[in-house]
């Protein structure tokens, strides 16, 4: 069985470069840390460091277990401050993991109730790649992710997609710009400036294929892994605003945009990713049951 205490005197080395070094800033002897290590690779059967002048080094496998000390000993911490908070009565952290072509609006709509346990949560968001986040859900770094699709199955990270719900897309322009649009809906989209979410969205397709089955031809001004970044461009006047029919009355009443129409058919649907096959994390459980309590969600 794994010494946890000659783990962590390796760790203790490892990051302060060296055994004098490292005992300078633990209080140990040097003669302990060295004697402590060696026993460690012993037991695992395999050298952590070797000689490079008159230091030392991590070997490639001393590496990789670095790797895993690391987060051994941060899940160790994240432990103590999640009990100190218990005792305390602080926010206990709640780590989310939010992709970059989730709305901001939707977003808040999905975390909300976990904003309202009786267990107060510090929610902690990180917003990125899709791939990344998974990436940091697979080593726990993050509790749950928020995604326009599952889980694909190619990924090599063992996690579960947990279906939030799903709304329609709607058609959102400035005034301005939608003043200019001549017809009705959807032919007033023909040749109107459109600003299209980037290739990693899941509606993406979706929504060209619509657009080619009316025999709509717009010009596409814009592309945008980020959907704040395309809202602001629609409020700008910049172009056409695909965006999900739920937060639609939140467009038009904060961003002063005006709504077309809808692209019939087309959904964008939003889960919630965790490595858990069974929601145990209340906050989690939380966002789970309040998507299906939303009118428009399934």
């Amino acid at each position: 069985m794994l010494n946890y205490k000659q783990l962590h005197h390796f760790w203790t080395v490892a990051r302060a470069g060296g055994i004098v070094r490292a005992a300078e800033r633990s209080g140990l002897a040097p003669q302990t840390l060295s004697g402590q290590i060696a026993t460690l690779e012993t037991d695992l059967g395999v050298n952590l460091f070797k000689r490079q002048g008159r230091g030392l080094v991590l070997t490639e496998t001393g590496r990789m277990v670095l790797d895993y000390a690391e987060e051994i000993f941060r899940l160790g911490n994240e432990l103590e401050e999640a009990l100190q908070s218990r005792a305390t009565g602080r926010a206990v952290p709640f780590r989310v993991g939010i992709a970059d072509v989730v709305p901001k609006a939707i977003a808040w709509l999905l975390l909300a109730p976990s904003m309202d346990l009786p267990e107060p949560m510090r929610i902690v968001c990180r917003e990125g790649k899709f791939d990344a986040l998974l990436g940091e859900l697979a080593i726990h770094k993050l509790d749950v992710v928020l995604a326009d699709s599952p889980l694909p199955p190619a990924m090599d990270v063992r996690g579960f997609s947990h279906a939030l719900g799903e709304s329609t897309i709607g058609f959102y322009a400035a005034p301005a710009l939608a003043a200019r649009l001549a017809g009705d809906f959807p032919a007033r989209l023909d040749g109107a400036p459109l600003l299209l979410p980037g290739v990693e969205a899941s509606v993406r397709g979706p929504l060209l294929r619509w657009i080619e089955a009316a025999g709509l031809r717009p010009r596409i001004v814009g592309e945008f892994d980020d959907s704040a970044l395309m809202r602001a461009f629609a409020e700008a006047g910049a172009g056409i605003f695909p965006s999900a029919s739920l937060v639609g009355e939140q467009l038009c009443r904060q961003g002063g945009l005006v709504h077309l129409g809808d692209a019939k058919g087309v959904t964008e649907t939003y889960y919630a990713i965790s490595v858990e096959r069974r929601l145990t994390h209340p906050a989690v459980r939380a966002i789970s049951e309040g998507a299906h309590a939303k009118q428009n969600f399934a």
